[in-house]
Formats: structure tokens, sequence, C-alpha cells
């Protein structure tokens, strides 16, 4: 898996909203961005389902707090107004109703005004999945067997409409898993 940069240019604005306080991290998979986080100076809290992923992250990133779990169960710093959450490629394996309480449930873990630094499939993403499956809901597939969802402008906007201020919306591309991988960047603050 090739070095993703995505988190770099927003390591200021992290390192500044955090400070000395813990910034969660949700599907942390093996610790890549873990590691740019800790290496920056932020304090991480971070969690995946995958045992081997996060045996592999405790070893990368000792340095970093890693739990074992699903983003169904309740987060790590759920509720205690944290400033930041993160969330890269891991929030696409549910129903839309699903998604939209897990949405809530990060917003209700930030703080006033803290921010959630997410990408989510996008329904461009035809190497890993968005075409040629069996649909379960709209933009919602059975990949290799595996429920896997895309998400479209429209998708993004209504995850954001309710609770949010928008900061950034990008629609981008990384070639981290080899073939390029569309994708949608979101930056957004918890409304007051």
């Amino acid at each position: 898996m090739a070095h993703d940069p995505w988190l770099d240019r927003w390591l200021p604005s992290l390192k500044e909203r955090a400070g000395a306080q813990a910034v969660l991290e949700i599907g942390c998979g093996a610790g890549q961005d873990t590691e740019t986080l800790v290496a920056a100076g932020l304090k991480v809290v971070a969690f995946d389902l995958s045992d081997e992923k996060v045996e592999k992250a405790r070893l990368r990133v000792p340095g970093a707090e890693i739990h074992r779990r699903s983003v169904l169960e309740q987060f790590p710093l759920e509720g205690s107004g944290i400033p930041v959450v993160i969330a890269s490629l891991s929030l696409h394996y549910f129903a839309w109703q699903q998604t939209l309480s897990v949405f809530d449930r990060m917003r209700n873990t930030l703080a006033p005004a803290g921010l959630l630094l997410c990408r989510l499939n996008s329904t461009e993403d035809r190497n890993f999945g968005a075409a040629g499956h069996p649909e379960i809901e709209p933009h919602y597939y059975a990949v290799n067997g595996e429920p896997k969802r895309f998400f479209d402008r429209a998708d993004v906007d209504a995850l954001f409409a309710r609770g949010w201020q928008v900061l950034s919306i990008e629609h981008g591309y990384t070639g981290k898993y080899g073939a390029m991988k569309a994708f949608w960047e979101v930056a957004a603050e918890r409304a007051a």
C-alpha cells in the first residue's frame, strides 16, 4: 500500500484545534494516518474492526491508544466533546439509515465547532466497486459478497445537511491502493 499524504495539508489546523486534547481516528487500519498524526505531535485515540490491523497499528504507532471495535459500537471518547474526528475511507459499510446515525454520533462526539475530517468512497470509484455489483439500496452494493457504499455529491450534501457547517468538499483521487480510487474529502464543523 502506497503512502497517502492527504493529511499533510490539514496538520497545522488539526494541531491548532486539538492542542493537548486527543483526536479520534475512526477506522485506523494498519495505522498509516495514525502514524502521520502522532509524528505531527497529536495525541491520538483510534480504532478499527480488524484484529490484524489493530495489532499492526499498535506495533507501528506505540504512542497511540488503539482499540478494536466496530463503528456501530460506542466510540472511544464518544460524547466527550473532543476537538477533532478523522475518518478516512472507513464509513462505507452501512445501509443509509445506519450511515446517518454514524454521522450523528460523530457530530455528538465533537465539541461545538469541533472538526470532522473525512474521506468517503465516490460513485466514480469504478476500480473498487461502484459499478457491476448487485445493488442492495441506491449506491450500496454487495462487492464480492461484502456491503460497500459509494457517495455522490447529493449523498454528501445530505450527510452534512443537519448540524454541520461545511468548510470544504472536494472530489479527488488516490493511488493508495494501487489502482486509482475516487473519493470525496470533507471538512465540516459541528454547528453550535
